[in-house]
């Protein structure tokens, strides 16, 4: 019996044109709210929480199939690669409990 797989998906953000944590935090949610919409991810913050140009973030999704969690996980990376902030550095791991 298969158990799905795991998709995690962490990334750094920088806002070169961002003044503020307020701008940030602005940013972030708008960020967070559509990987979570498109993406059915589960999205936090977990590092630089007091530096207002830059963000690390850690994405989660859950698929059944190995292909459709790759889909996923192409997609927000395509996603965030699109925006008006720069992406930085990307890791991404797949875990399955098989």
């Amino acid at each position: 019996m298969a158990s799905g797989y795991v998709g995690i998906l962490s990334f750094e953000l920088h806002f070169p044109e961002n003044h503020s944590l307020k701008g940030k935090r602005k940013e972030l949610l708008s960020v967070k709210a559509q990987l979570q919409r498109r993406f059915g991810a589960a999205v936090a913050e977990v590092d630089h929480h007091e530096v207002w140009q830059r963000a690390r973030l850690t994405l989660a999704c859950v698929a059944r199939g190995h292909n459709e969690l790759v889909g996923l996980l192409d997609g927000a990376e395509r996603y965030l690669a699109g925006q008006a902030f720069e992406l930085g550095s990307v890791e991404r791991e797949i875990v399955t409990f098989e």
